[in-house]
């Protein structure tokens, strides 16, 4: 969705979101006014249509005050109802004016994006709204936001694409032209460089796929860096989960495509970043592949060496994604980062121990960074609950005949997986299990059906405070 800078002589509907009436003397008229003083109260925090001449103006109340990360989801939800009301009404364009634009306008962006792509009659289902007006000054604030929700977006489409149209290679395909579009570098390991790394976990994955693993490797650096020590953000990679020879019941395999949430993150919070151009360098790495019973499949019960020599016994192929990122966090220390953040769907645990509502989240990285990345949930209402992460987890995955195996049990699944990738690592981390809100089978507001992009939102922004 375009946004345009409002001028007095724009031309189309508008909204506003006010506290006092007076405010809204400006820009409806007197017949408009008494509808609006008539009705008092009664519509406080909704939208009110009032019709101006051929175009319609919606009015919205603001009513108590409350936190400011509430107001700014209200706001929000706000943008979503607003954008379906405005495509209800088949208008192109909307203003969006008074308090709280920025937003109002986030929420509608989002709440506007539609995964037409295998409809043959797209055309006719596109949404009518293309085109948001706020004035100069909201525009500058809504800049950061803008690029960080349009990452969100791009990750979506990654989500929702089929493994059919998007293997690994096609995933690396799409990272490479979104370097092109935004400014940040990328190298894409191929099959043979994975092997001269020894990444086995990436590898047993992939034996039972007929299309190659790929490691992404992207960064952004700019000149002016303000961290000494690099950002390193991973995302698993697995473009479609069958199980494996673990095979899932097919009511639980119709959505796998969405296996690969966290590495749609990654790229779109690498590309926000980018087009920001945030003075932070940051590192972002996906290992991909899809997983799948045929050929060579690894089986439970095998032997597996990750990259640093950790071997493992493979006690459920369905427990892939963890195995993937063991090499993957294994590579981050070559970078000696100050911090790396992982983002994956990794655990049916996760999920079901909060739903839709919350990001997981648990490491080992010092107090004030995962605070600040709590932060930066509330602010985008992305929340991450922290999870506790005691060694005692540890004890779960030891195995009688080798370093570890890839599952714990059935207790604390998700801490557990966690506490598996912490062994690759030597440095300040933190795991993020994005599982339940990656991808939704119905609309939640502006969280439409299908991929959310999750993580992009949140990454930007503590990304863009970080100290």
């Amino acid at each position: 969705m375009k946004i345009t800078t409002y001028t007095p002589d724009y031309n189309g509907s508008i909204a506003i979101v006010y506290t006092e009436s007076k405010e809204l003397s400006q820009h409806l008229n007197e017949a408009q006014l008494d509808r609006v003083h008539a009705l008092g109260e009664k519509f406080e925090e909704k939208w009110l249509e009032v019709q101006a001449g051929t175009d319609t103006a919606w009015v919205y109340k603001l009513g108590k005050t409350i936190d400011a990360d509430a107001r700014a989801e209200k706001m929000r939800q706000a943008g979503n109802t607003l954008v379906l009301k405005a495509n209800a009404a088949y208008l192109d364009r909307i203003a969006i004016l008074g308090v709280h634009v920025p937003h109002v306008a986030e929420g509608a962006i989002l709440g506007n994006y539609q995964f037409l792509r295998y409809f043959s009659d797209s055309h006719k289902r596109k949404n009518s709204m293309t085109q948001l007006f706020v004035s100069k000054e909201d525009e500058q604030t809504l800049a950061p936001i803008a690029i960080a929700t349009m990452g969100a977006l791009f990750a979506r489409e990654l989500v929702n694409t089929p493994v059919i149209d998007l293997t690994a290679t096609d995933l690396a395909n799409q990272a490479k032209e979104a370097s092109k579009r935004h400014g940040f570098s990328i190298e894409v390991l191929e099959k043979k460089q994975i092997e001269s790394l020894k990444m086995g976990g990436l590898l047993a994955v992939n034996y039972g796929s007929p299309e190659p693993p790929v490691f992404i490797i992207m960064e952004h650096k700019p000149k002016n860096a303000t961290n000494e020590k690099p950002l390193v953000l991973v995302g698993k990679g697995v473009v479609y989960d069958t199980g494996g020879l673990s095979l899932k019941p097919s009511n639980y395999m119709d959505d796998m495509k969405s296996d690969m949430g966290g590495a749609a993150a990654v790229i779109g919070a690498m590309s926000a970043a980018a087009e920001a151009d945030l003075p932070v360098h940051i590192i972002g790495l996906v290992p991909a592949t899809d997983n799948r019973p045929g050929g060579n499949a690894v089986t439970p019960g095998d032997v597996i060496t990750i990259s640093d020599g950790t071997s493992v016994e493979v006690m459920n192929t369905d427990a892939e994604g963890r195995l993937i990122l063991s090499d993957a966090l294994v590579y981050a220390k070559r970078y000696n980062p100050e911090l790396v953040i992982d983002l994956a769907t990794l655990t049916g645990a996760a999920a079901r121990s909060i739903g839709r509502y919350a990001i997981v989240g648990m490491g080992n990285a010092p107090k004030e960074r995962m605070l600040a990345l709590q932060e930066s949930g509330y602010r985008t209402h992305e929340r991450v609950v922290e999870f506790p992460f005691w060694d005692e987890y540890k004890d779960l995955l030891k195995s009688p005949i080798a370093d570890m195996k890839n599952i714990g049990g059935a207790e604390a699944g998700a801490i557990t997986a966690g506490k598996f990738l912490e062994h690759f690592t030597d440095y300040p981390y933190i795991h993020l299990d994005i599982a339940g809100p990656a991808f939704l089978k119905s609309r939640a507001g502006y969280q439409v059906e299908g991929g959310t992009g999750i993580g992009v939102r949140l990454l930007f922004d503590f990304i863009n405070n970080l100290k």
